[in-house]
């Protein structure tokens, strides 16, 4: 009995840990931290726009199935965070190539 609710515990603490692909947090305008695997291109956009308009707060980056979803700490300006929605490489497939019908 006990090796079943141990079993359960465990199960639902993997289902429902927090598992971001990335993370950035940033101090002041600076990034102090990344976690995970981020683009050279978008971090050195997030260093530009924490530089132009400091800021503190992380961000973190979700991976969907069929998107990319972000997750703002409530410190950081919706001007901010537009402009780092903006500058993400999203990898969209290109449309198939064919004869229309």
């Amino acid at each position: 009995m006990e090796y079943v609710l141990l079993l359960a515990i465990v199960v639902v603490f993997l289902v429902f840990k927090d598992r971001p692909i990335m993370v950035l947090e940033f101090k002041d305008g600076e990034l102090i931290k990344s976690k995970g695997q981020v683009p050279t291109g978008f971090q050195k956009s997030c260093q530009e726009i924490a530089h132009k308009e400091p800021f503190s707060g992380r961000v973190k980056v979700y991976k969907t199935r069929f998107a990319t979803k972000f997750d703002f700490s409530k410190t950081i300006p919706n001007k901010v965070k537009q402009r780092i929605k903006n500058v993400f490489p999203h990898n969209t497939p290109t449309p198939k190539r064919g004869k229309r019908a």
